[in-house]
Order: C-alpha cells, then sequence, then structure tokens
C-alpha cells in the first residue's frame, strides 16, 4: 500500500488513544479525592460505556451510511475536545458534580464512536488486514504510552524539590522522581490528565481533515438499518460464543484500570503516585512488539489459540497481582503482559470482524463488539466494584484485600479459555482468510 496514507492513519491513532490514555488511568482515584458520592462517581464512569452503546445504535449507524468517516472525526473531536478540556478547569468539591458529568458525558458520547470510526478508515485505506492494520493500530499504542510519561513530571512537587537544595542534574532529578504531588496537591495536579486530552483531541479535530476521503457506504434500497443487520449475524453460534467471551474478558480488561492505579500506588506495592501511571504504560511497550507480529502469529497459530494465549495473559497478571504483590520489579514486568492481552484478544477481535462480516455493515459489526469491549462489559465492571467488590474486599483498619480482589479477574478470565477453547469453531472459509490475507466474502 502506499506509505503515505499508512503513515497518516498510524498518526491518527497514536493520537486517539492517547486522548483515552491521559485521563483514564488516574480518574478511579481522583473522583473519590474530588468528593462524589459512590453514585456520583459511578453517573460519571458510566458515561463512556453507556456512550458506546448509544454510538452503537445511534452515531455508527450515520457514520456507516451518511458521513464521511474523516469528517466525522473531525466535529467529533473538536467538540469533544473542547468538554474535556473544560473539566480540567473544575474545582475540586461536591459542587462541580454537574459540571463534570456533563462534560464528561458529552465528551464521551463523541469520543466512543470515533474508536469504531478509527477502525474504519483503516480497514477502508490498507489493502491487507492481516498484515497492515497492526502497523497502523501500533500508533494506538504508541499514543498511549506518550500521553503516561508526561505525568511523572507533571505530577512532581516541585516545592519539595526546591526546598532540597539540590547540587548537580543527578541529584535533582532524583529527587523529582521520587518527590509526588499527594493529598490535595495531588488532586489540583491530576486535572492535567484533562488539559492535555483535551488539547490533543483539538489537534486531532484538525488533523483528521487530511486524513484519506472515506465516503460513506450507501445501503441498497430497502436495506435494514446497518447495526440491525450487525445483531442478526448473533444468531451464529460462533459470533454468539465470541460476544459472550468478549462480555468476559471486557469486564477483566476494565478491572484492570479500575484498580491497578491504586494497587500500585498502595502500601501492598508502593510505587510513588506519580510514576503508576508510567508503569502500566509498560503494558503498551510489549503491544507495540505483539502488534508488529500479530499478522505472522495469526497465520502461524490461527484465529483461537490467538485468542486463548491473549485471554491467559489476563488471569497470568492478575495471579501475580494476587500472590506476589511485595516484589515491585516484578509489578513492574508484570505489565508486559496487557500488551499481549489486547493484541492477541481485541485486536484480533477487530480482525476477525474485519473478514468475517459484509462490507456494507463493518463498521456497525466493529460497533456490536465494542459494544461488548467498551460498553456492556465495563458497566458490569464498575457495577460490580463500586457497590458490591470494593466493599467486600475492604479491610476493617482501611485499605483492600488485594490478594483476595484480584482472584476475582483471574477466576473469569479462566473460564472464558475454557468457553473460547470449546465452543469457538471459526467457519472454514474465515479461518482459510486468516492464512490467505484477503477477505472471504
Amino acid at each position: 500500500m502506499n506509505p503515505s496514507p499508512r503513515n497518516k492513519l498510524f498518526v491518527m491513532m497514536v493520537l486517539e488513544f492517547f486522548i483515552w490514555g491521559a485521563w483514564l488511568p488516574k480518574i478511579f482515584g481522583y473522583l473519590p479525592a474530588m468528593g462524589f458520592t459512590g453514585n456520583e462517581q459511578l453517573a460519571i464512569l458510566l458515561a463512556f460505556p453507556v456512550a458506546a452503546i448509544v454510538g452503537m445504535v445511534f452515531s455508527n449507524e450515520f457514520a456507516d451510511r451518511r458521513f464521511a468517516a474523516e469528517k466525522f472525526m473531525a466535529f467529533s473531536h473538536l467538540v469533544g475536545g473542547a468538554a474535556i478540556l473544560g473539566i480540567g478547569f473544575l474545582k475540586p468539591g461536591p459542587a462541580s458534580f454537574w459540571a463534570f458529568f456533563i462534560l464528561m458525558s458529552l465528551h464521551c458520547l463523541l469520543y466512543v464512536p470515533t474508536m469504531s470510526i478509527a477502525n474504519t478508515l483503516a480497514f477502508a485505506n490498507i489493502k491487507d488486514a492481516a498484515k497492515d492494520y497492526g502497523f497502523v493500530r501500533m500508533g494506538g499504542t504508541v499514543g498511549w504510552i506518550l500521553a503516561a510519561w508526561p505525568f511523572i513530571f507533571l505530577l512532581v512537587d516541585w516545592d519539595k524539590v526546591a526546598a532540597a537544595k539540590t547540587s548537580g542534574f543527578v541529584e535533582w532529578l532524583g529527587t523529582a522522581f521520587g518527590s509526588p504531588l499527594a493529598s490535595d496537591k495531588l488532586i489540583a495536579g491530576t486535572r492535567w490528565t484533562y488539559i492535555v486530552a483535551g488539547a490533543a483531541s483539538l489537534v486531532l479535530a484538525a488533523f483528521s481533515l487530511t486524513l484519506p476521503s472515506t465516503p460513506p457506504k450507501k445501503g441498497a434500497p430497502g436495506d435494514s438499518l446497518a447495526f440491525v443487520k450487525a445483531f442478526k449475524v448473533l444468531k451464529h453460534p460462533v459470533i454468539l460464543v465470541l460476544w459472550i467471551v468478549t462480555l468476559i474478558d471486557s469486564f477483566v480488561h476494565n478491572t484492570y484500570f479500575f484498580h491497578t492505579d491504586s494497587f500500585l500506588k498502595s502500601s501492598s506495592v508502593g510505587i510513588p503516585a506519580n510514576w503508576t501511571q508510567a508503569v502500566m504504560s509498560v503494558g503498551q511497550i510489549a503491544e507495540i512488539l505483539t502488534m508488529l507480529l500479530l499478522g505472522a502469529t495469526l497465520k502461524k497459530l490461527g484465529w483461537k489459540m490467538t485468542m486463548l494465549i491473549g485471554v491467559a495473559g489476563h488471569a497470568l497478571r492478575f495471579a501475580v497481582y494476587a500472590y506476589l504483590p511485595g516484589h515491585q520489579w516484578l509489578m513492574v514486568g508484570v505489565q508486559l503482559v496487557h500488551g499481549i492481552c489486547y493484541a492477541f484478544y481485541f485486536a484480533t477481535v477487530y480482525i476477525f470482524v474485519e473478514k468475517a462480516f459484509p462490507n456494507d455493515i463493518r463498521t456497525s459489526a466493529q460497533g456490536l463488539f465494542n459494544l461488548m469491549i467498551f460498553g456492556l462489559g465495563d458497566i458490569l465492571a464498575k457495577i460490580f466494584w463500586i457497590y458490591y467488590g470494593n466493599e467486600k474486599f475492604a479491610l476493617a483498619g482501611g485499605g483492600m484485600d488485594w490478594s483476595k480482589l484480584f482472584l476475582v479477574p483471574a477466576g473469569l478470565a479462566v473460564g472464558a479459555m475454557v468457553l473460547l477453547a470449546a465452543a469457538f469453531h471459526p467457519p472454514k472459509e474465515v479461518d482459510a482468510a486468516v492464512h490467505e490475507g484477503v477477505s472471504s466474502h
């Protein structure tokens, strides 16, 4: 394929996932610190998965059939970027809840559909999905990494650094790295995650206008709505099984984001608060390699084995969390598994959808699985942990019983592996397509 559009699609993915990666890891600890109640926290946290559902039913239908994908991206990131930028200027305190909730809801309603649209742009402008999608999607991994590292410095207590009166750059740097913000200063500093995300969204809005023209695909006269046709595919057992496994894996995946930041900076692990986001980004470093190898892995191992490795990674990581929390080096190293989980399961699912669904409903089919990955699975995880899990695993003297807590997602991952191994049998023509590197329609 022409390298110019591929490079632009790579940059698009960098910015697309930079936005999300800037604010997501810190929000779970930020909302309680803002003074919001449990119900208020849940309302804000549900904005993203609810937007995934709305995007499936409404936004993706319009993107599929009515609007050029690059223009949809530009508008969504312009308005959505302004919304999340505004969150960064809200003052801490319960009085900010409604403004926070409205701005986050607006951002998510416009941002979440662009994740499917970004895939549509990628698949529409590459020749071989199994070969080229890995490189383009790797841009999202790079974007997530880039979003994490600036906060090592943005969340430093510079007053402590100045008071230390260090001599020499090396000593100064060491002091800065070891002086994270705490208490009220950390709350105030965390607002930068939203400002940075908003700025990146506005940049992507402008950049989207330079992306390859990708006009909407018109359905045949009298054709049913794209999302209705996508849902009808669930009558096939192989698709239904994959959809259910995706729900379970999404619950497990979102549990990682819900708890990992708090776990890493807890007394059980002891990583400074300004480093936790960077530590979590180690998983994306592994994702770069696995995304580059994804095409070859699929051709060698096939759909099922590649997906099984991805789900097994979740079980391994949470088992390490549960049984070996006292080893900081191991907590950093096991983050590498996260990249393998994403590439070998979620990215593989997207490619499978590209091979298995008809042309005119592929965007909605991507949205169908996004409904599980970013919608229902996310909703179930947040409701479970806010209303049941957090209380069940809370310790009387404060803190969490992390060992017992992390056995829940580890056990669910094992269950998903069993279901996938026993019941997922791709049709021969779709199974053959991954080895041939061509569409099977």
